[in-house]
């Protein structure tokens, strides 16, 4: 199998291309190259934010292979791989930030990729569904759970429910997506935003991640005792670490911090 992943590095950020023609479909093997590559991203300190995006205008993912699964006997229990299904939507620490870059139809797995990275940028073409109802599934890769974390119950329930396609426009009315641009704009957006995350304290910025996971549905009071335990051990080496001390000191002399990760 040709690499179906084609990958770029440039000061600090990773670009993820999926490309599987002829719908960006995904089989076992398929998620296990994923997962490959979002470790290679969690594992590589030189990169701090990535990007996953797919070619053309017409799709992002069309989600699971249903074709492998009715040829190849594949099912929910298959051996997708470090990360989950697609590498992404079971990596939970992975807490290096990933924008989605959506450029056209994310469907079932395709929409719980972008459920799977923290920031969802949108080609005004774009759509979002989850159809696995009528195909005698369920969208437990994340839109199960997710997707209702996201936008109000009732919103969530009617798209699991029916599987109607919501547009990059009603997503972003939600604040499912976090903007909406021309699709010869995707790309240069997710690029600035990313060059803006890869500026700051890589530990801080993980911390960050790594936290606000951590606390999701925890009550307020116990968030704060959380941190001030040091529950969280990105968050903890944060502190106690050599770019803790260099932010303030850079500020105080007016240039521009060199941050080493550490």
């Amino acid at each position: 199998m040709s690499d179906i992943v084609k990958l770029s590095r440039s000061n600090g950020v990773f670009e993820i291309v999926f490309d599987r023609p002829p719908v960006n479909a995904i089989d076992a093997p398929t998620s296990r190259r994923l997962g490959q590559v979002f470790d290679e991203y969690r594992r590589d300190d030189g990169l701090k934010c990535a990007i996953v995006t797919a070619p053309g205008d017409r799709i992002f993912s069309a989600g699971w292979d249903l074709k492998a699964a009715a040829q190849q006997g594949e099912n929910e229990d298959a051996e997708w791989g470090v990360g989950g299904f697609a590498g992404i939507t079971q990596m939970f620490d992975l807490y290096k930030p990933v924008i989605a870059a959506v450029n056209g139809r994310a469907i079932g797995g395709g929409f719980e990729i972008a459920l799977g990275c923290d920031i969802i940028i949108a080609a005004e073409t774009a759509d979002f569904s989850l159809p696995e109802a009528a195909r005698g599934v369920t969208a437990d890769a994340g839109g199960l759970q997710v997707l209702p974390r996201r936008v109000p119950m009732n919103i969530a329930m009617e798209l699991l429910l029916t599987g109607r396609r919501m547009s990059a426009a009603e997503a972003h009315k939600w604040g499912l997506v976090n903007q909406v641009v021309p699709l010869a704009k995707l790309m240069d957006t997710a690029r600035e935003l990313a060059r803006q995350i890869a500026e700051g304290a890589p530990l801080s910025i993980q911390a960050t991640k790594e936290v606000v996971r951590g606390i999701e549905g925890v009550p307020l009071p116990e968030t704060y005792r959380m941190i001030k335990e040091r529950r969280f051990p990105v968050h903890a080496k944060m502190l106690t670490s050599e770019d803790h001390l260099e932010g303030p000191r850079a500020f105080a002399e007016k240039r521009k911090p060199v941050w080493k990760g550490r």
